[in-house]
């Protein structure tokens, strides 16, 4: 029976560095997810979430257990990602498709390849979901990031941004608006 993460956390506070290990392998998948949706950039994405694993490792010994490993350790990542959006230059995304490629959704596989006219579209659909992500307010970004990228709860999200679910609804609510208002044109 393989230990819950908390009992991994347990271990790896008393020097287990295996435990610590395991803790990695258990999240570093969805934490290069989270950080290649923030930062678009594959090497950005490997950096952030091995930076984000190297802070949650120094700073093991300072978790409490008041929040689960996996939110405490993603709240560190989602931070990460914040300051380095914040040390960009806002420019505009060149491209969208990884995400829309990615291993999650590889499953589907077209009956036969898309028209250049399909292409073209949904290269400038790409890049402007890219662009009007990138336009929304950090906190709406992260919110919607988080639930449609993501996956995670409203509960989830409101504990890894430190706020109250009601303010994550609100948030998610405003980057949909926002985002159907800037894509209006591919309806």
């Amino acid at each position: 029976m393989n230990p819950g993460d908390e009992e991994l956390v347990g271990l790896a506070q008393q020097g287990d560095r295996r435990a610590f290990e395991e803790l990695v392998e258990r999240h570093k998948q969805k934490a290069y997810y989270i950080a290649f949706d923030f930062s678009r950039d594959r090497e950005d994405a490997k950096d952030l979430s091995q930076e984000a694993f190297l802070k949650a490792f120094t700073n093991l010994k300072n978790f409490d257990g008041r929040s689960s490993f996996y939110t405490w350790f993603y709240r560190i990542l989602v931070n990460l990602c914040l300051d380095f959006k914040r040390r960009q230059k806002r420019t505009p995304t060149d491209s969208f498709d990884e995400t829309l490629e990615s291993p999650m959704e590889s499953s589907y596989e077209p009956q036969k390849p898309p028209a250049p006219d399909q292409q073209v579209l949904a290269g400038q659909f790409s890049r402007r979901i890219g662009e009007a992500l990138e336009a929304l307010p950090a906190r709406q970004r992260t919110a919607f990031i988080l639930k449609n990228h993501q996956g995670l709860s409203i509960k989830e999200i409101a504990d890894l941004m430190e706020t109250a679910e009601g303010t994550v609804k609100v948030h998610l609510h405003r980057a949909v608006t926002a985002l159907r208002r800037s894509l209006a044109e591919f309806a």
